[in-house]
């Protein structure tokens, strides 16, 4: 049948009407359809991680964050990318972390090792989404009493000074005095650390301890007090008494994170014997101070002290950490265990 050309004509307005009404694609969406747990970040921890994207173009790839401080990168810096399947599902595995993140992206785009905070959509990142990990089952954490406060031994793994380390309950004990002993133990082949954490904020506040000996430390392990608020990055500071892996030179550091912003670090000597240490955090302002002896009074004689008035973090949900663990040195192995004594912790609002 012949079609007139002016009715023609019109047929094929209508029809490019049409395809171009059909062609206006929606906004790309991501959407998780398998999330890992919740843990602390561990180099040696692999989880599967799934979902589905609605509306990406060809060329278009995902890219994975895990959360432990800041984001990082998943699974591996050498390999960030995650390919799109042609049913728009994507999978692969991530190192575990407290939240997970899904983009997005353009061929163009270069993730980062780290960041700070993810970006928003816009340019070469087309979508954005974010899940808390999932609560794991747990039993109840062990716990120890010591100087008026119950705190939780950790059992888990964990990446302290970036080297992996394995914990112990039984590294962590208090004695009749009401002593705390905190001790790595085990083999050359397989070391156990400890560490013990506060279940809940202070806040601002003076924080004392008193250390009864430091001077047989191997130059490997790090006796770290800290508070460290994992819901974000920088929002830590620390005493760590340590060579790290050096023979010589000082031994002792006070730390506002960054570490590697040369102001937010002054290190030390401490010596042997019984020392008192301690940090005043107040508003945009904390200051560190180690004596001699067991008592930070007039007639104690000091070993250090600093004030920091940059990047200091304001509460929020921060925890009291002391962390015996061992650092990895190329240089210089452990070859014994290690034991802390500490006499005391005392808090004043």
């Amino acid at each position: 049948m012949c079609v007139p050309r002016l009715a023609s004509a019109a047929l094929g307005v209508v029809c490019l009407f049409t395809i171009g009404c059909g062609s206006q694609r929606q906004s790309p969406s991501i959407a998780f359809t398998r999330v890992p747990p919740a843990g602390q970040g561990s180099p040696d921890i692999l989880h599967a991680i799934e979902g589905r994207v609605t509306g990406a173009r060809r060329g278009q790839r995902i890219v994975l964050f895990a959360r432990s401080g800041v984001w990082w990168v998943q699974p591996v810096a050498e390999r960030p990318f995650t390919d799109i399947e042609a049913d728009s599902k994507w999978k692969n595995n991530t190192h575990p972390g407290s939240a997970y993140a899904a983009l997005l992206v353009d061929p163009e785009y270069q993730p980062p090792l780290t960041l700070n905070a993810l970006p928003a959509e816009g340019g070469p990142v087309k979508a954005v989404v974010t899940v808390e990990g999932m609560p794991l089952p747990q039993s109840a954490p062990k716990k120890l009493h010591f100087s008026g406060y119950d705190w939780i031994i950790r059992e888990t793994p964990g990446t302290p000074g970036g080297t992996r380390n394995l914990y112990d309950a039984a590294n962590a004990r208090v004695d009749e005095k009401g002593f705390l002993h905190l001790r790595i133990a085990g083999t050359a082949e397989r070391w156990t650390s400890a560490e013990i954490s506060l279940p809940r904020s202070l806040g601002y506040g003076t924080y004392r301890f008193v250390i009864s000996d430091i001077s047989q430390l191997h130059p490997t392990v790090v006796l770290s007090i800290s508070t460290w608020d994992d819901s974000g990055p920088y929002q830590e500071m620390d005493i760590e008494i340590s060579r790290w892996g050096e023979a010589g030179g000082k031994n002792a550091q006070y730390v506002v994170q960054p570490y590697y912003v040369p102001a937010n670090v002054v290190r030390f000597l401490a010596p042997g014997g019984p020392l008192a240490t301690s940090f005043d955090w107040q508003p945009g302002r904390v200051t560190f101070r180690t004596v001699r002896g067991r008592t930070p009074g007039e007639n104690s004689k000091p070993v250090s002290t600093h004030v920091f008035t940059s990047g200091v973090p304001s509460p929020g949900n921060e925890t009291v950490r002391v962390n015996l663990y061992v650092f990895d040195s190329r240089g210089v192995r452990l070859d014994r265990g290690a034991e802390v004594v500490l006499e005391k912790f005392e808090y004043l609002p």
